[in-house]
Protein backbone atom coordinates (compact mmCIF):
# COMPACT_ATOMS: atom_id res chain seq x y z
CA UNK A 1 0.00 0.00 0.00
CA UNK A 2 1.40 2.94 -1.18
CA UNK A 3 0.79 6.11 1.68
CA UNK A 4 3.10 8.50 -0.34
CA UNK A 5 0.06 11.12 -1.11
CA UNK A 6 -1.35 11.13 2.64
CA UNK A 7 2.32 11.90 3.88
CA UNK A 8 2.73 14.66 1.72
CA UNK A 9 -0.53 16.14 2.79
CA UNK A 10 0.45 15.69 6.32
CA UNK A 11 3.73 17.60 5.48
CA UNK A 12 1.94 20.10 3.19
CA UNK A 13 -0.90 20.93 6.20
CA UNK A 14 2.21 20.90 8.75
CA UNK A 15 3.99 23.36 6.99
CA UNK A 16 0.72 25.78 6.35
CA UNK A 17 -0.26 25.23 10.16
CA UNK A 18 3.63 26.47 10.91
CA UNK A 19 3.55 29.40 8.74
CA UNK A 20 -0.18 30.80 10.44
CA UNK A 21 1.20 30.62 13.74
CA UNK A 22 4.70 32.39 12.93
CA UNK A 23 2.57 34.80 10.96
CA UNK A 24 -0.05 35.12 13.55
CA UNK A 25 2.40 35.29 16.15
CA UNK A 26 4.46 37.88 14.55
CA UNK A 27 1.57 40.15 14.07
CA UNK A 28 0.43 39.67 18.03
CA UNK A 29 4.28 40.50 18.98
CA UNK A 30 4.36 43.97 16.53
CA UNK A 31 0.85 44.99 17.38
CA UNK A 32 1.98 44.25 21.43
CA UNK A 33 5.31 46.23 21.51
CA UNK A 34 3.63 49.92 20.93
CA UNK A 35 1.84 50.96 23.95
CA UNK A 36 -2.12 52.09 23.34
CA UNK A 37 -3.62 55.55 24.32
CA UNK A 38 -5.41 54.40 26.88
CA UNK A 39 -1.90 52.95 28.29
CA UNK A 40 -0.37 56.52 27.63
CA UNK A 41 -3.16 58.27 29.10
CA UNK A 42 -2.81 55.87 32.49
CA UNK A 43 0.98 56.34 32.50
CA UNK A 44 0.38 60.29 31.80
CA UNK A 45 -2.04 60.12 34.96
CA UNK A 46 0.15 57.93 37.30
CA UNK A 47 3.07 60.53 36.61
CA UNK A 48 1.56 63.63 37.55
CA UNK A 49 0.25 61.55 40.70
CA UNK A 50 3.44 61.08 41.32
CA UNK A 51 4.75 64.33 40.55
CA UNK A 52 2.23 66.46 42.75
CA UNK A 53 3.34 63.67 46.20
CA UNK A 54 6.80 64.26 45.66
CA UNK A 55 8.56 65.92 42.43
CA UNK A 56 12.01 65.23 43.52
CA UNK A 57 11.63 61.51 43.80
CA UNK A 58 8.99 61.33 40.44
CA UNK A 59 11.48 62.60 38.45
CA UNK A 60 14.45 60.03 39.89
CA UNK A 61 11.60 57.32 38.57
CA UNK A 62 10.68 58.92 35.56
CA UNK A 63 14.42 59.04 34.76
CA UNK A 64 15.00 55.84 35.76
CA UNK A 65 14.70 53.11 32.72
CA UNK A 66 14.06 50.03 35.04
CA UNK A 67 11.19 51.40 36.69
CA UNK A 68 8.67 49.79 34.48
CA UNK A 69 5.28 52.19 36.06
CA UNK A 70 6.83 55.00 33.73
CA UNK A 71 8.26 52.96 30.87
CA UNK A 72 6.59 50.38 28.94
CA UNK A 73 7.68 49.35 25.62
CA UNK A 74 8.02 52.58 23.33
CA UNK A 75 5.99 54.40 26.56
CA UNK A 76 7.46 56.29 29.11
CA UNK A 77 7.44 60.07 30.62
CA UNK A 78 9.30 63.37 29.48
CA UNK A 79 9.33 66.55 31.19
CA UNK A 80 10.21 69.69 30.71
CA UNK A 81 10.61 72.95 33.08
CA UNK A 82 8.09 75.75 31.73
CA UNK A 83 10.06 78.32 33.22
CA UNK A 84 13.02 77.56 30.52
CA UNK A 85 12.16 74.38 28.39
CA UNK A 86 14.37 72.28 29.68
CA UNK A 87 13.81 68.40 29.78
CA UNK A 88 14.08 67.39 33.69
CA UNK A 89 12.76 63.45 32.70
CA UNK A 90 13.26 61.52 29.47
CA UNK A 91 14.37 58.20 28.23
CA UNK A 92 17.52 59.27 26.93
CA UNK A 93 19.86 61.15 29.81
CA UNK A 94 21.52 63.07 26.67
CA UNK A 95 18.43 65.26 26.40
CA UNK A 96 18.46 66.19 30.05
CA UNK A 97 19.12 70.08 30.27
CA UNK A 98 18.23 70.51 26.35
CA UNK A 99 15.74 73.08 25.55
CA UNK A 100 12.69 71.02 24.33
CA UNK A 101 11.94 74.10 21.78
CA UNK A 102 14.83 73.44 20.10
CA UNK A 103 13.84 69.93 18.94
CA UNK A 104 12.33 69.30 15.21
CA UNK A 105 11.29 66.60 12.90
CA UNK A 106 11.90 67.51 9.76
CA UNK A 107 10.39 70.88 9.17
CA UNK A 108 8.13 70.34 12.04
CA UNK A 109 9.01 72.87 15.15
CA UNK A 110 7.65 69.94 17.35
CA UNK A 111 9.15 70.54 19.92
CA UNK A 112 8.47 74.28 20.01
CA UNK A 113 4.39 72.72 19.43
CA UNK A 114 4.67 70.69 22.47
CA UNK A 115 5.85 73.54 24.74
CA UNK A 116 3.41 76.35 23.31
CA UNK A 117 0.84 73.78 24.09
CA UNK A 118 1.12 73.26 27.24
CA UNK A 119 2.76 76.58 28.71
CA UNK A 120 -0.44 78.27 28.33
CA UNK A 121 -2.52 76.09 29.10
CA UNK A 122 -4.34 76.40 32.84
CA UNK A 123 -2.97 73.44 35.20
CA UNK A 124 -4.59 70.24 35.23
CA UNK A 125 -5.60 70.68 31.90
CA UNK A 126 -4.38 67.82 28.94
CA UNK A 127 -3.24 68.81 26.19
CA UNK A 128 -2.76 67.20 22.63
CA UNK A 129 -0.07 67.61 19.58
CA UNK A 130 0.41 65.30 16.72
CA UNK A 131 3.07 65.03 14.71
CA UNK A 132 4.82 61.91 12.41
CA UNK A 133 7.40 59.86 13.66
CA UNK A 134 9.48 56.66 12.38
CA UNK A 135 8.42 53.41 13.93
CA UNK A 136 11.08 51.31 15.44
CA UNK A 137 13.10 49.79 12.23
CA UNK A 138 11.71 51.81 9.96
CA UNK A 139 11.60 54.83 8.17
CA UNK A 140 8.23 55.75 7.20
CA UNK A 141 6.66 58.28 9.01
CA UNK A 142 3.51 58.03 11.00
CA UNK A 143 1.39 59.43 13.07
CA UNK A 144 2.24 59.95 16.70
CA UNK A 145 0.05 61.54 19.52
CA UNK A 146 1.80 63.44 22.68
CA UNK A 147 -0.57 64.19 25.43
CA UNK A 148 0.86 66.31 28.17
CA UNK A 149 -0.44 68.00 31.94
CA UNK A 150 1.45 71.15 33.38
CA UNK A 151 1.80 70.47 36.60
CA UNK A 152 3.55 73.63 38.69
CA UNK A 153 6.69 74.71 36.53
CA UNK A 154 6.81 70.95 35.15
CA UNK A 155 5.03 69.90 31.87
CA UNK A 156 4.86 66.19 32.02
CA UNK A 157 4.03 64.19 28.51
CA UNK A 158 3.71 60.45 26.90
CA UNK A 159 3.86 59.93 23.08
CA UNK A 160 2.12 57.31 21.19
CA UNK A 161 1.58 55.52 18.45
CA UNK A 162 -1.77 56.21 16.51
Amino acid sequence: MDNSGSHMSRIVFASISTAFVLFWSAASFSAEQFGTADEAKAMLERGVTALKANQADALRQFNNKNDKQFHDRDLYIFCFKISDGTFTAYQSDVMLGVDVRELKMQEDPIGQRAYDAVATAPEGTVVSIEYNFPKAGTKKMVPKQSIEERVGDQACGVTYFK
